[in-house]
C-alpha cells in the first residue's frame, strides 16, 4: 500500500503542474506511477471542466474563453506533452534516417518545423474552442485528457520502448499483466461513459483514442520504439481530435 502511495504522488508531481504537498521519489514504486496516469487525467479533466463553467456563468466573451481553455492544457501540465510534440515532430519531419531522427528527438534547440507544428496546433485548438455551441456540453471535458492519459499508460507499458527512454530497463522490469487489465478497462469504462451519457458528443473518447493512435503509430514507426516524448506527441494531437467533436458536434 505505502508503495501505491507513493506512486501516486509521484505520478501526481510529475505529470500534473499543481504543487503537489508530497514531495517523494521511490524507484521501485516507479512502475505503477502509469496506473494513476488515468487519475491524472480525471483531475485536470474536472479543473478543465469547471474553468469552462466558470466562464459561461460569467458570460466571459467568447474569444477570453476560447484563449482560456486553449492555454488550460498546456499550463496545467508544465507543457510537458506539448513539448515531446514539438520534439517528435522536428524528429519526424526532418525525414533523415533513424540514427538521426532519434538525435533530433534528443537535441535541446527547437527547430522550424516544431515551431510551425506548434503555432497550427494552438491555433487550430483555439478556433474549435471559438466555434463552439453555447449549449456544448461541458462535460466532455472530463473524458478528454482521461481517455488520452489511459491510452498513454496503457501504450507505454505494452509498446517497445526506445534504448533511451525512462520506460526502459529497470521499469519494464517491474511491469505485471495486471496493470496491462487494469488500464484497458479503465479506458473501455471512459469511453462507455461517454457514450452513455453524452450522447453524440460521446464520441470524443473514441477520437481521441483513434487520434492518439494514428500519431503513436508515425511515431513509433518513424523512430523506431516508445518513448515519454512519443506519447506527449500522440496525446496532445488525440485531445485536439477530441476538442473538435467538443466544439463541432
Amino acid at each position: 500500500m505505502k508503495k501505491l502511495c507513493r506512486a501516486c504522488a509521484m505520478c501526481f508531481s510529475m505529470f500534473c503542474a499543481i504543487p503537489s504537498p508530497f514531495h517523494v521519489w521511490d524507484e521501485e514504486a516507479r512502475p505503477l506511477m502509469t496506473l494513476f496516469l488515468p487519475f491524472v487525467g480525471a483531475w485536470i479533466g474536472l479543473l478543465w471542466t469547471g474553468l469552462a463553467f466558470l466562464l459561461r456563468y460569467l458570460s466571459a466573451p467568447a474569444i477570453l474563453s476560447a484563449a482560456l481553455l486553449t492555454a488550460y492544457p498546456f499550463l496545467i501540465t508544465g507543457g510537458m506533452h506539448m513539448d515531446g510534440y514539438l520534439d517528435v515532430t522536428d524528429a519526424v519531419k526532418s525525414w533523415r534516417d533513424e540514427e538521426e531522427r532519434r538525435r533530433i528527438l534528443k537535441d535541446p534547440n527547437v527547430g522550424s518545423f516544431a515551431v510551425i507544428a506548434g503555432i497550427l496546433l494552438v491555433m487550430t485548438q483555439f478556433a474549435l474552442f471559438a466555434s463552439a455551441k453555447e449549449d456544448a456540453n461541458l462535460f466532455a471535458l472530463i473524458l478528454i485528457p482521461v481517455v488520452s492519459r489511459t491510452a498513454a499508460a496503457l501504450c507505454v507499458t505494452v509498446l517497445r520502448p526506445l534504448g533511451v527512454s525512462e520506460y526502459a530497463g529497470t521499469y519494464r522490469q517491474g511491469v505485471k499483466k495486471s496493470h496491462v487489465v487494469f488500464l484497458s478497462l479503465v479506458l473501455a469504462c471512459a469511453a462507455a461513459l461517454g457514450f452513455c451519457f453524452l450522447g453524440w458528443v460521446g464520441f470524443a473518447s473514441a477520437v481521441v483514442l483513434l487520434g492518439y493512435l494514428i500519431h503513436l503509430r508515425r511515431g513509433v514507426k518513424s523512430l523506431g520504439g516508445m518513448s515519454g516524448d512519443i506519447s506527449g506527441y500522440a496525446l496532445t494531437f488525440g485531445e485536439l481530435c477530441g476538442i473538435a467533436v467538443f466544439a463541432l458536434v
